[in-house]
Parts: C-alpha cells; sequence; structure tokens
C-alpha cells in the first residue's frame, strides 16, 4: 500500500517536538538530535504493521488531530473525520443568527467525544451533554475531556440516544450527531483501515444507511425547544431523503442541506417549530 506525505508528517509531529514548519523547511535536518517518544526500533515496527495490515496509524499512536485539539482514539470509537471539524462552524455560525449560544446542547453517539467538545469550546455559555451506548467510548471521550480541560463543560451519560436524556425533554437547544449511515451491504466495500478497524456499530445504518437518522427525526422533537437546531452528519447522497424524512415528520422547518469543504452534501440542518 501507499501512504500520503501527509500521514509521515503527522507521525512525526506526534512523536517528536517537531512542529510544522520545521518539516516543510526541513530546518530540523541542521539540529544535532531530535528526542523520540518511540525508540527507532518501535516507530520501525508502527510503520511495518500500517503499510503490511492497513491498520490506521491512529489507532496505533492512539492519538489524533482534530481542530486545535489532539485527541486520544482506540478502536472503540471512530476516528474524527476532518470533514467533522465543519459541524462545529455550522453550530457557530447559526447559533450567532439564532441567538442559541447558551442554553442546553446534546452530542447523541459521541464516540471520542469530538463533537462534545467542540461545542463546548465554541458555545462558552452553554450546558453540553454527550451520550454513547459504548462504555469503552465514553472512558476515551471523558478523558479526552479531562486531557482538554474541559470535564466541567461536559455531562457523559451511557445510553442509547436520547434515553438518558428523559429529564431535559422541551428544554434542549440543539442537538447534533454523526451517527451511524452508511448501509450494510457497503461496509465491507470501505476503504480496509475503516471496514477492518473502525468500530461497525458506529458506521452500520441498517440496510439504508438511515435507520438511525430517522430515529433521530422522529424523536428529537420530543426534546427540543421551539427553535432549537437538529443537525446531523450524513453519506454523500442521502440529503434529499433526510430532507423528505424531516418535512413529513411535520415537526421541523427551515431544512437545509449543507456542503462540506470539497463542494459534497454533508450535513442536513432543521429547526424546530
Amino acid at each position: 500500500m501507499t501512504v500520503s506525505p501527509q500521514e509521515v508528517d503527522w507521525l512525526l509531529l506526534h512523536v517528536s517536538d517537531l512542529d510544522s514548519l520545521s518539516l516543510r523547511l526541513e530546518s530540523f535536518s541542521q539540529r544535532p538530535e531530535i528526542p523520540l517518544t518511540y525508540s527507532l526500533e518501535e516507530l520501525t515496527q508502527l510503520w511495518q504493521k500500517r503499510l503490511e495490515t492497513h491498520h490506521p496509524l491512529q489507532y496505533l499512536i492512539g492519538l489524533t488531530p482534530w481542530r486545535n485539539f489532539v485527541l486520544q482514539v482506540s478502536p472503540s470509537v471512530l476516528i474524527p473525520r476532518p470533514e467533522t471539524e465543519l459541524t462545529i462552524d455550522i453550530v457557530g455560525k447559526k447559533t450567532g443568527e439564532n441567538a442559541l449560544d447558551s442554553g442546553i446542547w446534546v452530542d447523541l453517539g459521541t464516540g471520542s467525544g469530538a463533537i462534545a467538545l467542540g461545542l463546548a469550546e465554541v458555545l462558552t455559555n452553554a450546558t453540553i451533554y454527550a451520550t454513547d451506548i459504548s462504555h469503552e467510548a465514553l472512558e476515551i471521550a471523558q478523558a479526552n475531556a479531562k486531557n482538554l480541560g474541559l470535564s466541567s463543560r461536559i455531562s457523559f451519560l451511557r445510553g442509547e440516544w436520547w434515553q438518558p436524556l428523559a429529564h431535559l425533554q422541551g428544554q434542549v437547544g440543539g442537538m447534533v450527531s454523526n451517527p451511524p449511515y452508511i448501509p450494510r451491504g457497503m461496509i465491507g466495500q470501505l476503504q480496509p483501515e475503516v471496514s477492518l478497524f473502525e468500530p461497525h456499530l458506529a458506521l452500520d445504518g441498517g440496510e439504508d444507511g438511515l435507520e438511525s437518522i430517522r430515529y433521530l427525526v422522529e424523536t428529537s422533537p420530543l426534546y427540543l425547544k421551539t427553535g432549537g437546531i437538529w443537525l446531523v452528519e450524513m453519506m454523500v447522497g442521502q440529503g434529499e431523503a433526510i430532507a423528505e424524512l424531516l418535512e413529513k415528520q411535520g415537526n421541523y422547518k427551515n431544512i437545509e442541506i449543507i456542503n462540506d469543504l470539497a463542494g459534497l452534501e454533508r450535513f442536513v440542518l432543521a429547526f424546530r417549530r
């Protein structure tokens, strides 16, 4: 297999004291030595495993960059993707426009905690809740919150979707989720880094990929207050179907399909009537 130069740079940034500027200018070549957090033998073994088995480098190192964070990850959680970072930018824009930057916000299916942490960073006056059915995922999310000094801002609760949040019915100002949205039959066709190593619990969206999203469409109006935001990430090509689900449900307005930075449909946004 081949790997990108960016992946090599990422590895060097996380196992040494080098920064991106010194890598780009190659100024490190003038230094007599560069301290490493792994021995050369360990690094060689890690890199060999990456090349031979398609094992994601983020899982091998146990870390991944996301927005301005460095997050712990393991095979118990999805590796947060760069395109998901735009979720937080959308929230920041829409809350500024609609005065929703305080109150209660939830991240359903938090995984590594990335979205909840991003919400806590930009919504400084909000109360954040994050749920996940996986005990292992919540442990990682809580560790990330602690490492970033955001533990006091987020309540992590174990359970499926809204289930641990029954006490918040009618009170939530915003719901954000990156749910499973891959059609079950397509999982085996994904890159081996994904299909072989990332948790299928966080990938499998049922036969049509919309099983979890359909549930979030139907149940969220019970929790969102009037004007509350509903925002999910989706697979390219699912936007019209999700917009139709929201329209038919009857409790949403201002439904919008939003593209990612590559110009691909990636998110659906709606507001509670």
